[in-house]
């Protein structure tokens, strides 16, 4: 059975490189689609809480909300690492609370405290696939992804890979521990 959750972000990012309108700076608002596949929780009736998959994928998810997003080639990014450090926000303000965990993986890595991600290839509805896959595969039994843009749209489908121990109260994954973060009920 497959739970479904859709989350919004907000980002802006230039296709370096390009030609035309999309070299140019320019804010977007995407919309991704995760679907998680788990058998059927008979104490909760349900395969996986949507809710809970929001609150995993976003965890990791929200460095890109209201984020600049530039590749790690760009001529760009010097000049932004420049001006943030010119106005004393390069490393964060105390306004910045809404921030992830800072990350580095081979496809990019996140600046939090600045509100950029540094990405190795161009920032395409494929490319975003790709990374969110690699953010959240061991994380959540991801079986299929989408991610919409303005009129830009892509999917790809993984395997099943694995079954999440979940608690029989609740539905939500268990900690390393087999306690239950959410109401307590140990395995």
């Amino acid at each position: 059975m497959r739970s479904i959750t859709k989350l919004e972000l907000q980002y802006a990012h230039r296709f370096y490189g390009f030609k035309g309108e999309a070299q140019y700076l320019h804010g977007h608002t995407g919309v991704l689609t995760i679907e998680v596949e788990e058998p059927i929780n008979e104490g909760v009736n349900m395969a996986y809480p949507c809710n809970e998959i929001q609150k995993i994928a976003w965890d990791v998810l929200k460095n890109f909300d209201h984020a600049l997003v530039l590749r790690e080639d760009d001529p760009l990014l010097p000049a932004i690492l420049g001006v943030y450090e010119k106005t004393g926000i390069k490393n964060g303000t105390p306004q910045n609370t809404m921030k992830g965990e800072a990350f580095k993986t081979d496809l990019c890595q996140a600046f939090p405290d600045c509100r950029l991600v540094v990405t190795k290839e161009t920032m395409t509805v494929e490319g975003m696939i790709k990374i969110v896959y690699d953010l959240l595969k061991d994380k959540l039994n991801i079986v299929k992804l989408t991610f919409t843009s303005g009129v830009n749209a892509a999917s790809e489908e993984f395997p099943s890979h694995t079954s999440i121990d979940r608690c029989p109260l609740c539905g939500i994954a268990l900690d390393e521990n087999g306690v239950c973060p959410k109401c307590g009920y140990r395995k």
